[in-house]
């Protein structure tokens, strides 16, 4: 998350974690969102330079590529609980 500071990260990770919690129609807690949004995050990170994709750093940009990481991290983590 490039130039959003120590607060905006906090932020982000928080809306990341609530956009992935309504994807899968789940119902977590604020401090689980964080988590999911901060590991989302770095998820995310990996994928865009994986895959070698430009972004511009800031807000709407740093949350859209952490929603993505924390919409993988919740798929894979549904794959791996018994129903």
């Amino acid at each position: 998350m490039n130039g959003v500071g120590f607060f905006g990260a906090i932020l982000i990770g928080i809306l990341a974690g609530w956009i992935a919690e309504r994807v899968f129609n789940r119902n977590h807690g604020l401090i689980t969102n964080l988590i999911v949004g901060l590991i989302g995050s770095l998820i995310g990170g990996w994928l865009v330079r994986n895959f070698q994709i430009s972004v511009l750093p800031g807000f709407w940009t740093s949350l859209i590529v952490s929603s993505i990481g924390a919409v993988v991290l919740l798929f894979v983590l549904g794959l791996f609980q018994r129903r």
